[in-house]
């Protein structure tokens, strides 16, 4: 087994050109856009790994529940709880699991509320961070919270071994943006590490690449591959993001050739020309 986790290959993915985007989002509910360059999404993963540790009083081997969609800010939890040696837990459509932390959208934020973690974060998925609408006051109103905490983290030793990325049994079943099936699993951050280099690989995706997620709602961190491949492979060749709402169908095929994506995972069914014209991730 390796010895490398996940937040190395991220350290090296911002090292390689900092200035150069990351994850450029299309908002469901607006249709606004938002890019983020790898620099800015790492001083977002400082705050929230700030936020976990200080804030929150997070240790290494704390179970993460992460329910919410897949979206630039859960891609920052992720890499958050890669950085503090904390175990995301996908938090699935359903049931939220059992877990030292919840972190949930509006819609299953009263549900985090019950789970009876000791912490609760509520984020509204405002495109620009915003905080939420209304915020229960036994919860933590992540847009507001995460700007106090510091712009640079410096993690401890982090165990490759250790459990990095949970799907429970409640968040199995159906399908992720590659089509295969979601199953309960655990793996180390060696394990999502090698695999990110595997598919990264199998994929032949080069650093010339572009890659498009075409996200579903309700969905969940699973959604992005067994073992997180859709942003492991992608953060292990410094590769950028495009994610787009599926259910905005007219617009699929502009924003794609917009924004010069070359590689496709999620296609929608009875879009056979997404299949032709990009690199099919599956």
């Amino acid at each position: 087994m390796g010895t490398e986790t996940p937040a190395d290959l991220w350290r090296s993915a911002v090292a390689a050109d900092p200035a150069r985007p990351f994850v450029t989002a299309y908002d469901e509910a607006s249709g606004g856009r938002v890019e983020l360059s790898f620099a800015t999404v790492d001083n977002w993963v400082s705050k929230t790994a700030n936020l976990l540790v200080d804030g929150l009083g997070a240790e290494p081997g704390d179970r993460v529940a992460l329910a919410l969609p897949v979206h630039w800010q859960s891609l920052v939890w992720l890499l958050a709880c890669f950085a503090t040696g904390t175990t995301a837990v996908d938090g699935g459509p359903g049931a939220i699991p059992d877990c030292d932390i919840a972190v949930a959208d509006p819609e299953r934020l009263e549900a985090a509320l019950g789970t009876g973690a000791r912490e609760v974060v509520g984020t509204s998925l405002h495109p620009l961070g915003a905080p939420l609408p209304e915020c229960p006051p036994t919860a933590t109103d992540y847009g507001v919270e995460v700007r106090g905490y510091g712009d640079h983290f410096s993690p401890g030793p982090l165990d490759p071994s250790a459990p990095a990325f949970e799907v429970v049994a409640d968040a199995s079943g159906g399908t992720d943006l590659t089509g295969a099936a979601i199953s309960e699993l655990t793996c180390s951050g060696a394990e999502l590490t090698e695999n990110a280099r595997g598919r990264l690989a199998a994929w032949g995706l080069t650093p010339a690449d572009r890659v498009a997620i075409i996200t579903s709602a309700p969905n969940s961190p699973a959604a992005l591959g067994a073992r997180l491949a859709l942003l492991l492979g992608p953060v292990a060749g410094a590769l950028p993001l495009l994610l787009l709402p599926g259910s905005d169908s007219a617009n699929l095929q502009p924003r794609l050739e917009m924004e010069r994506a070359t590689a496709i995972a999620g296609a929608w069914p009875g879009t056979p020309a997404l299949a032709e014209a990009f690199k099919p991730l599956t």
